[in-house]
């Protein structure tokens, strides 16, 4: 008995053993699962016709469509103080790489928004809705993988994209955020951040892409201040490791309004 007894509790260890792994890669897995994925549009645009035309297309067509399938929030946006024709740009949140599939699947088959879509998806050669469509696809932060939709009130917008020399330097500054604490900071200092998302593919790479939002451009002055005052963010940056020359070869900040089809 003691001999049955034995053997059959090693065969239970064995089997955990086995099985052990698979939960822990399962529970990694969907800790993963949880982070959203955002496609952000950037429309270069000749005129103000072509930004109306645009504009209706996600007032109209898209962004109810994206609604019947349970997708969004939709924030689209133009410059504050663009340098001639403002370009527009979309931020489209998934659930995850298959819920964007999926949706893609199924606008294409959407008698109402196709119809609603018609003018801006057949526009005619010669008199197109835009001039270039820029798309990148983004993945949340582990630290913020949801968006978070800040209170609907007159804002704007500031996008800020970090450019690095190396995909290590991205790491490491995906570490800073993540693991250091910055998005703490941002939180902490009322940033009202929407999004922290890492560049998996489109221009520029390799880059992360961020959107915090203010009042108006004193807050935004205001806020930018405190941070760089800010103790903890002082105790952060100086860590060698992190330091911005050796981490960001460029940053781009773009500071927008949000249109009034916007969901964001």
């Amino acid at each position: 008995m003691k001999r049955r007894s034995f053997l059959k509790s090693t065969a239970m260890v064995t089997a955990a053993s086995a099985v052990a792994p698979n939960i822990i890669m399962a529970k990694e897995f969907s800790l993963k699962d949880t982070r959203e994925f955002y496609e952000l549009r950037v429309y270069t645009l000749r005129d103000f016709d072509q930004q109306k035309q645009v504009l209706n297309y996600f007032s109209d067509a898209l962004i109810p469509a994206l609604g019947r399938l349970g997708a969004g929030p939709v924030g689209v946006f133009t410059e504050l103080k663009p340098t001639g024709q403002t370009k527009l740009y979309a931020l489209i949140p998934y659930g995850s790489l298959d819920n964007m599939l999926t949706i893609q699947d199924k606008l294409a088959t959407d008698v109402v928004y196709l119809q609603a879509a018609d003018a801006y998806l057949n526009a005619p050669a010669a008199d197109p809705a835009y001039d270039r469509i820029d798309s990148s696809l983004l993945k949340a932060f582990a630290n913020m993988p949801k968006m978070q939709v800040p209170e609907k009130k007159p804002r704007i917008f500031e996008l800020r994209r970090y450019e690095h020399a190396t995909e290590g330097a991205g790491k490491k500054k995906l570490e800073m955020f993540n693991d250091a604490g910055e998005i703490d900071i941002f939180k902490k200092l009322g940033f009202n951040p929407v999004f922290f998302g890492e560049t998996l593919i489109g221009p520029l790479r390799p880059n992360l892409t961020y959107m915090i939002t203010f009042d108006d451009m004193a807050a935004h002055d205001a806020h930018w201040k405190a941070f760089g005052g800010d103790p903890a963010w002082k105790k952060v940056s100086a860590i060698p490791d992190y330091a911005d020359a050796k981490l960001v070869s460029k940053i781009t900040s773009i500071i927008m309004m949000p249109e009034e089809c916007s969901q964001i």
